[in-house]
This record gives structure tokens, sequence and C-alpha cells, in this order.
């Protein structure tokens, strides 16, 4: 059966709602629960960047059976993996085992914070493959150091560690991201249901490991709403990952997307209170073999009819997937 997840879209809500949020998830039943970790909203109209790790330290301790995953962390320039490292291991002793840390290169809107400038894909990846090595490493315990081409770090320990690590996802778009994740990671992460993510992953070590899609979904009762509060919030998403992770800030967000109509919007996602379209906009990531769905609800206000209605509605259709 595949398991259906929420999650917490840091560029749409402030902290104590999203905290409010995840507690609903739980109720509601949902399987487990992502986070956005961002610095900047995609648009203005989102209006939100909370810190993702406080937010989940509280939801931590908030919540008792729902699962938490970033989804995902860039560990190479706002972060050294080194304090990812200890972050990540700080979380799984305050969920008492419900972390799971999701990787990814990055991207332009959140990292260039911090003026490192934004290299190549392929750097990015570089980056990412040196990171996870560092953070295994810390995971095992004892004293690390480590003198790599991007990074270095200096007789770092962890002195909390938990039995058991959180397992570690990796974010993929493409060959070589998806065989990173194959041969690194517990899990592959990926935003579009594309078979060739899965079918590399599998032949580079992933075969059996669990998979993870995400897929936007705009409910209200009234469809004309959804499609327009979709259109206002989220039409930067279909620019793709190719574009999405190059750009710099909302006000170049809103110029690629300031072309995008509405009924674009609502022929790429499920809008309105259709139960069968939202099944139907779910199928074709179970159909080429994720195992695990995270269902981003558009709009920071419109989050509890939206897990109401999943809890009576939509959860029990998407059980029978």
């Amino acid at each position: 059966m595949v398991r259906i997840g929420y999650t917490m879209m840091t560029e749409q809500a402030g902290p104590r709602e999203l905290v409010d949020h995840v507690m609903g998830a739980e109720r509601a039943g949902f399987d487990f629960s992502v986070i956005s970790d961002h610095s900047f909203p995609w648009l203005e109209a989102q209006g939100h960047a909370p810190y993702a790790w406080s937010v989940l330290g509280a939801a931590a301790q908030a919540t008792t059976r729902i699962p938490l995953m970033t989804y995902v962390t860039c560990p190479t320039f706002r972060y050294h993996p080194a304090v990812i490292a200890q972050k990540a291991a700080t979380m799984q002793l305050l969920s008492e085992g419900r972390f799971r840390l999701g990787l990814g290169s990055g991207e332009n809107l959140n990292e260039h914070i911090v003026g490192a400038g934004w290299p190549a894909a392929h750097v990015r990846l570089d980056m990412l493959e040196e990171a996870v090595g560092i953070i295994r490493s810390l995971f095992a315990g004892g004293y690390v150091s480590h003198h790599g081409t991007h990074f270095d770090v200096e007789n770092a320990r962890l002195w909390d560690l938990p039995a058991e690590p959180p397992p570690i996802g990796i974010a993929a778009s493409g060959f070589r991201s998806s065989g990173i994740a194959g041969r690194y990671g517990d899990m592959l992460i990926a935003t579009e249901p594309e078979r060739g993510l899965l079918t590399a992953f599998r032949a580079s070590g992933g075969s059996g490991k669990p998979t993870v899609a995400q897929l936007p979904v705009s409910y209200d009762p009234d469809r004309d709403a959804a499609v327009a509060r979709a259109h206002d919030q989220f039409r930067w998403v279909l620019g793709g990952w190719r574009v999405n992770a190059e750009l710099p800030g909302p006000a170049g967000f809103a110029q690629a997307s300031r072309q995008t109509r509405p009924e674009d919007v609502a022929a790429a996602m499920p809008c309105g209170d259709d139960v069968d379209a939202f099944v139907d906009a779910v199928r074709p990531c179970t159909d080429v073999g994720f195992t695990e769905i995270a269902l981003v609800q558009i709009g920071g206000g419109q989050q509890e009819s939206f897990l109401d209605w999943s809890a009576s509605l939509l959860l029990p259709a998407l059980r029978e997937l």
C-alpha cells in the first residue's frame, strides 16, 4: 500500500502555524510528514520562510506518531555538512526515531544568501556526494577529520548520537543524481513521476529502498478559488527543476512565470474538491513505482479545511490505490 504524506511548506505559513498543521496531519491519519527548508519563498504571494529546523524540533515535541523529514535540506552552502549531521542526530533523538534526513543539491533561491556563488550543476552534485560522506562518517561515531575538494572537517564528533542514525534520502532530477541516491542514500526523493529516475536509482544500488514523490494540490469547495490560489502561489512549479534551481529570487520566478495562465496550472495539478481528480493525480506516481507520495496543499490559510477533507474523504480513497 502506498504511504501518503503531508507537507509543511515553510514558504506559505509561519512557524507556529506549521506546527499546528502537522499536528492536524497526524490526527487526520497521514502516514508521514515532510518539511521544506527555505530562506525565501518562491513568490512573494506565499510570504513566509521560517527556519525549518526550529519548526522540526517543535513538531517533534507536539506530535507522537507521525514521521518527520526534510524535503529537502542542502548540506553544501548555507549549512556545512558537519552541522547538518549534528542537527539530524539531535532531531532523531527528539523525535524518538521518527526523523529522516532528506538532502539535495539545493536551489539558488535559498543558497545565494551566503554569497558563495552558484556553481554548475555537476559541481553541486560533487559537493553533495562529499557532504553525504561526511554526514555518514559522523553518524558512525567517533572523531572525524576530512580534507576534501569542497569541505574541511577538523576533529569533529557528535556527542549525542541516536542508537539508529536517521535514514538519508537524496533528491534526484536526472540520471547522475539518481545514481548518487542509489549509491549513498537510503531512499530516493523526487518531485516528478519519472520512471527513469527510479530505474537509475535501482541500477545504482537502490533496489528495494523507499522512493518518495511530492505532488502539489489545491483543495477548495470552490474550484475557481482553488485554481486562482494555485496560480497566484504555485505557478512557478511549471518551470521545472532545471530552471527552478537556478533563479535567485521571487522576482525572477514572477518574471519567468508571467505568461503562465490559470488554466495551465489547473491542468498540471488537481484543483477543487473532486476526490477522483486527486486520486487520478496521484496515480502516475504509483504507476511508475513510487512507494510514498507527499501532498502539498497550496495556501497557508487552507490547511485545516484540507486536513478535515483528507481525513473523511481523500485518504480513504487513496488507501485503495
